[in-house]
Parts: C-alpha cells; sequence; structure tokens
C-alpha cells in the first residue's frame, strides 16, 4: 500500500513471541517509547528544558511518535497484547517475509526458545536478499544470550577477577549447548556489512533476565513464594558468577540502538552487578521466602520438572562481565543498574505484581459451634490460604521457642553457611528466647492455662507478619475476641493515641489487617441442638461438652453486646463486615455458605494448581470415572443376567403352554372328527372305492368326470 500524503509514520517494530516473557516486556516498553527520545542528553540542558516546556511537550506529542509494535505469538491461542499494532499468524515463509518488508526494524529474542534460531537466521538472510527493494533503511536486531561466552577463557589467567568487556567478543567461546546462538550471532553480524546504509545488524549479549515477573529465576521466586519448603536450593557450591540485567533495561538498550544506531554491532547487555547464585538465591529466599538456602549437588537440579536443560545451563554459568559500552555510549534510564540483590525489594514488587500473585486476609467471626473452623478449612484449600488457630498458634511459638534454647549441634552440611556474626546474632536469640519463655510460663500458671492477651496478640501478629502469611494470605479463625485485642494486634504501634482520641480513623497495619470480615450469626437454640446432635467422637475432648459450651457462648454474648465490639472496630477502618445467618442455609456440611463466601471475596490471587497437583485431580477424576464406568458396567450386566434368567424362565413357561394348547386341540380335533368319520365310513366311502375301482377298470380319457357321473348315477338318494 502507498503512504499517503503528509507526516511520516512511526517506525513499525517487527518483534517475535510477543506473548512471551522477554517478548511481552520488551513490546510493551518500545510501545511507550518516543522515538528518537533516548538521543536527549542527560546533562543540565536536558533539565532546563524539561522545566520549561517539558509540560507542553508532553501534551502536543503526535500519538505517532512512539513505535508501533507488531509480531508473532509462540501461542497460536494467546490473545493479541494490548500494546501491539497487529499480531501475525503467519502460515508460509513468504507471508513473514512480506510483514517484515513493512517493518523499519526487525527484533529477534532468541534467548527464550532455541527453536526461532533458525526462523531469525532465515529473517535476516531473506530481508538481506531483499535489500535493493528497500523504500527505508532497515535495522536487525538479534538479541542472543552471554551463554555465547559460557565457555570463554578469563582476560587475564592470572587475575580472575578482571571481567569480559564488550571488546572481548572475538575471543568468546560458547556453552555447548549454545552453539546454534553463536553460529546465529556470526551470520547476523556478517549479513550487516554488505550494505550498511539500507541493512544495518546487531547482536546483543543479554545477562540473565529478571524482573517483570521473572525469567530464569523464576524458579526461585515461586518456590520462596509457595514456602512449601524450608530452603531454597543452590545447584552446586553456588560460587558462580552470574551477569544479569532487568528485562526493561534490556529493553533500554534495545531503544538506544534504535535511535543511536552505534559503531559498535556486538554489545553486552548487563547490569554492574557481580553476584553469584548463591547470593542470588539468598536475596530471593530472604525477602520472599524462608530466608534459609541449602546447597545441593548439581545432579539433584534435574530431578525438577520445572527446570529444562537450558535453564539448568544458564543457571550454572560462571562469567564475570562489565558493559563499557552501555556507560559511556549510551542514555539509559536505568531501572535496576546495580542488580537484583540492591533492587530486590522493587523487583518483588513487580514479581507480585505481574503475576498477580496478592494476599487474601479474611477473619471470621462467630459464637462457638456455628462452622467458624469448617468455613475456614474450606476456604483455605479453596484459595490456598493459611488457617490461623490461636490454639495452635501458641502451641506453634512455645516449640520454637524451646528449639531456640536448647542448645543444637552444628552440622558441616546444615542449611546455608553461619558466619560470626550468624553465631552471635543467634546468642542473643536464645537469651531473649529463654527470658520470652519464662515469662510466658509464668503467665499461663496465672492465668489457669492460658498465656495472657499480651504474649497472644505478640503470638498471633509475628504469625500474621511470617513470610507465607504474608506471601498467600490467612483465615483468621475467631481471634481477635475483643475490641481491645484487635486494637492491639492491627494497629500500627507508632500511632499516636491522641489521634484515636479525636475520633481519626486509627492507623492500622495494612500488612497484616483482614481484607474481608466475614460475621457467622445464629440463635442460642440453633447452636444447642447443633452440638446436642453431633456425634459423641466429635464432643470428646473440646470445649463442645454441655457445661463448657454454655459457658463459651454466654462469654461470647457478653463480648458482643457492648458498644466497643471487635466488630465495631472493623467498622471504624470502613472494612464491614458480611453477616450470614448459617440457620437459613439448613447446611450441616457448610457447603452454601462457603460458596456465598467465595461469591463475595472473588477469584484466587495465587499460583493455579502445579503440574502434581493436576496429575493428582486428573488421576482422582480417572480413577472416579473408571469406577463409576465399572458400576454401570456391573449394573449392565446384572441387567442383562437378570433380563436373560428372566427371559428363558418365559420361553419355557411359553413352550409349556404351548405343548399343552397343542395337546388339548388334539384331542379337541379327534373328538370332532369321530361322527364325521362314521359319516363318510358309512354314506360316501362305499360307492366312492367302487366308483374309483371302476374307473381305474375302464380307464376313461377324463378319469373326473368319469368319477363324478358314476357317483351321480350310483348315489343311494337319487335312487
Amino acid at each position: 500500500m502507498a503512504a499517503a500524503a503528509g507526516p511520516a509514520r512511526s517506525p513499525r517494530v517487527f518483534l517475535n513471541h510477543l506473548d512471551s516473557y522477554c517478548g511481552r516486556s520488551i513490546g510493551e516498553y518500545l510501545s511507550r517509547c518516543v522515538v528518537g527520545a533516548s538521543l536527549e542528553s542527560i546533562g543540565e540542558e536536558e533539565e532546563e528544558e524539561d522545566e520549561n516546556n517539558s509540560a507542553a511537550e508532553v501534551s502536543s506529542r503526535p500519538k505517532d511518535g512512539v513505535y508501533q509494535v507488531v509480531g508473532t505469538l509462540s501461542k497460536p491461542e494467546s490473545t493479541k497484547p494490548c500494546f501491539a499494532e497487529e499480531t501475525y499468524a503467519v502460515s508460509s515463509r513468504k507471508e513473514l517475509l512480506s510483514h517484515l518488508l513493512e517493518c523499519e526494524i526487525v527484533l529477534y529474542n532468541i534467548t527464550e526458545d532455541a527453536n526461532q534460531i533458525e526462523e531469525a537466521t532465515w529473517a535476516a538472510s531473506a530481508l538481506h536478499m531483499e535489500i535493493e527493494h528497500f523504500a527505508t533503511p532497515k535495522l536487525f536486531i538479534l538479541i542472543s544470550t552471554i551463554m555465547s561466552w559460557a565457555k570463554s577463557k578469563p582476560p587475564d589467567p592470572e587475575d580472575p577477577e578482571i571481567p569480559f568487556t564488550d571488546e572481548d567478543y572475538r575471543r568468546r567461546k560458547p556453552h555447548p549447548n549454545f552453539m546454534d546462538h553463536i553460529n546465529a550471532e556470526k551470520l547476523i553480524l556478517k549479513l550487516g556489512k554488505t550494505n550498511k546504509h539500507k541493512f544495518s545488524t546487531y547482536v546483543v549479549a543479554s545477562g540473565h533476565q529478571y524482573g517483570a515477573g521473572e525469567g530464569v529465576l523464576h524458579y526461585f521466586f515461586k518456590i520462596a513464594w509457595l514456602s512449601e519448603t524450608p530452603a531454597i536450593p543452590v545447584f552446586g557450591n553456588g560460587n558462580n558468577f552470574i551477569p544479569t540485567i532487568h528485562v526493561l533495561d534490556l529493553a533500554a538498550v534495545l531503544q538506544n540502538i534504535a535511535d543511536h544506531r552505534p559503531r559498535f554491532h556486538y554489545i553486552l547487555a548487563v547490569d554492574v552487578s557481580m553476584h553469584t547464585l548463591q547470593e542470588l538465591v539468598k536475596c530471593i529466599s530472604k525477602n520472599v521466602g524462608p530466608g534459609k538456602i541449602e546447597k545441593i549437588p548439581k545432579e539433584n537440579a534435574f530431578l525438577s520438572k520445572e527446570l529444562t536443560q537450558m535453564h539448568l545451563d544458564m543457571l550454572l554459568v560462571n562469567l564475570r562481565m562489565e558493559s563499557i559500552f552501555l556507560k559511556e555510549t549510551f542514555n539509559i534510564k536505568w531501572v535496576a543498574q546495580a542488580g537484583l540483590v540492591e533492587n530486590i525489594e522493587q523487583i518483588i514488587k513487580e514479581y507480585k505484581q505481574s503475576r498477580g500473585l496478592l494476599p487474601l486476609n479474611v477473619y471470621i467471626h462467630g459464637p462457638p459451634g456455628v462452622g467458624k473452623s469448617t468455613i475456614a478449612e474450606e476456604l483455605c484449600k479453596h484459595y490456598k490460604l493459611h488457617h490461623i488457630k490461636i490454639n495452635d498458634v501458641i502451641s506453634e511459638t512455645i516449640v520454637n521457642l524451646e528449639k531456640i534454647v536448647t542448645p543444637k549441634e552444628l552440622d558441616s552440611d546444615s542449611v546455608g553457611e553461619q558466619g560470626e556474626d550468624d553465631e552471635e546474632e543467634e546468642g542473643k536469640n536464645a537469651e531473649a528466647a529463654h527470658e520470652l519463655l519464662a515469662r510466658i510460663k509464668e503467665s499461663v500458671e496465672q492465668n489457669a492455662g492460658h498465656p495472657d492477651d499480651q504474649y497472644v496478640v505478640k503470638f498471633v501478629k509475628d504469625k500474621l507478619k511470617s513470610m507465607p502469611c504474608r506471601n498467600q494470605g490467612y483465615v483468621l479463625d475467631g481471634f481477635p475476641e475483643t475490641y481491645d485485642q484487635a486494637k492491639d494486634l492491627f494497629n500500627l504501634e507508632s500511632e499516636d493515641e491522641e489521634e484515636e482520641i479525636k475520633g481519626k480513623i486509627p492507623k492500622c497495619d495494612k500488612l497484616i489487617t483482614p481484607e474481608f470480615v466475614i460475621s457467622l450469626t445464629a440463635s442460642d437454640e440453633f447452636l444447642i441442638n447443633r452440638i446436642i446432635n453431633l456425634p459423641e467422637r466429635i464432643v470428646a475432648g473440646t470445649h463442645y461438652t454441655q457445661d463448657r459450651f454454655l459457658q463459651s457462648l454466654n462469654l461470647f454474648r457478653e463480648l458482643n453486646t457492648d458498644d466497643r465490639t471487635v466488630l465495631n472496630y472493623f467498622d471504624e477502618l470502613e472494612i464491614h463486615p458480611q453477616f450470614i445467618d448459617v440457620a437459613k442455609f439448613e447446611d450441616p456440611e457448610n457447603r452454601f455458605i462457603v460458596k456465598d463466601i467465595i461469591k463475595e471475596i472473588g477469584e484466587p490471587r495465587n499460583y493455579g494448581l502445579t503440574d502434581e497437583e493436576k496429575e493428582n485431580l486428573e488421576r482422582k477424576t480417572a480413577e472416579e470415572r473408571f469406577v463409576k464406568e465399572a458400576q454401570e458396567k456391573a449394573e449392565q450386566e446384572r441387567k442383562e443376567v437378570e433380563e436373560r434368567a428372566e427371559r428363558m424362565a418365559n420361553w419355557e413357561e411359553w413352550n409349556k403352554h404351548l405343548e399343552e394348547v397343542k395337546r388339548q386341540d388334539q384331542e379337541l380335533l379327534e373328538a370332532q372328527s369321530i361322527p364325521l368319520r362314521n359319516y363318510l365310513m358309512k354314506n360316501v366311502m362305499p360307492t366312492l372305492m367302487q366308483g374309483i375301482n371302476e374307473c381305474c377298470r375302464i380307464r376313461p380319457d377324463d378319469p373326473v368326470d368319469f368319477l363324478a357321473e358314476y357317483l351321480f348315477k350310483n348315489s343311494p338318494d337319487i335312487k
């Protein structure tokens, strides 16, 4: 199509696999970039311009001042990303080439899917053959990986701490599994030397990408977030250095190449950090997971279903790299120049937002026997939350304190590595734990087996601030019970009491405060009848015995008739409870109540089913289907046997009946035939026999006519 007269359209950028981790981040970034923006200096002149006319400039920028991003999808069923102008479901190379020729900039990412290498080299070669027909100059950028340097010899064998730089690219040696990557890099650079003005090519060797949902490091983020293991694994000794770059900083490098068109055509895209695998995993574990790491043999890494061979190769690489070119030439507004460890809080925020991993905090309030624990368990199963029961929290805390106080032998292969500072800190923790444990035991003795409220609130607060609850969320089962307990538990410790006196909304700790408050209601009569009808095995050993239950119920009613109840506290925070009358549902298993609560809360905010859970669910479904089919088959066979037996019995009965009918018919026939036989023998047979004998003697031409005439002449009646 010929371009219409008028302002030139924005450069069109092609990028493969727009729905992949890297493709999505780069595509979205470029779709917001104003063409040529990175050419502006970061000096004082720019600051002055920003002060004078930045607002006017921004408001007057035309819509076509940004890059138009188009490309392919890794999965045909994926929806078109909102930032993409177009997506192509390419059926032939000819069709793909026609789309590439419409673009001024072509980006091919081969860091995530090695199967794209062949398409990338074909695309560059096909465009190279069409140079003479280019209407405008074209730029081809191959986004490769530092794995094409994995086996390079150190720049200075005597000093292994000296890093590789961009200038060392001719000496690079690839990892054996990344030979295709380096071959693609060499071909792309070669194709760009023919006619640099019309077709220029660049290779960007990207460090391992992180941020905005995570790439190769997602494995560690996920197992840390799920908090299902006491320590996060580190493969091998963990002392290997891993070059990294934030995925948006990689996108900024590509933006700078498009704007600057630098003379140097091989560019290292790494941040300034030089962190080992152990440092990266330890940082992730501390800020997302259990806080501990565990070194495991490299061979054990292959047992993980979530890590591919490519991932393992990338995690075990050992390279020190520094990109001098990025510092000296490009104008990059870094997102995480210092690396993942130094920007971990921001990285975690991006990770959770990108993957929709938001904690869900629920508080369930209600009288004893109303079904709080049953409903809490069902909600925890559905949303994968942590069930916070006050007695369990107290027991768990005391056990943990006793473990800290009890001296333990250090194992040489123990989790993590301990230094002098760690040992000193552990000593202080042991002293503090010993004092706290003594005070708790004293409080328990003085309060008839229950610790004082101040300790209970502290235990619960610590539990709610634990990493698992901060990650997934919790369901608080019946605690706090009073206004003061709720205030002590959820209010910020630094809250100014004067503000509360003035009637302002109290400042709560949003990190641990419930988002949903469910209040289950029921009459005393309903609750008493429910408890009476419970089986003895359930009542035994609980507070559901008649005397204890009535005491608990009366106490609950007293605590919830004052003006300052626990529900009033949440009302003050504008967290209004959802009231559910349990008696209305007439549902002993609380299924309808749980369904009603789920409808109010909404969809889960965490990872879906794991592969193992999916397999178990599929296996369970298959087993149920198999059992059902077997039962149906057995029932069908039983019915067929019964029907066959019934048919056989009916057949025998029918045969007997038929034989009897035949016999009776035969007897009747014989009885009826005697008079007729006698009549014939007396009146017909003598004359007929004479006629037949006469006919035989004469042998007339027409025997029937002869016999008829004979009978007529010799009939006794005619005489």
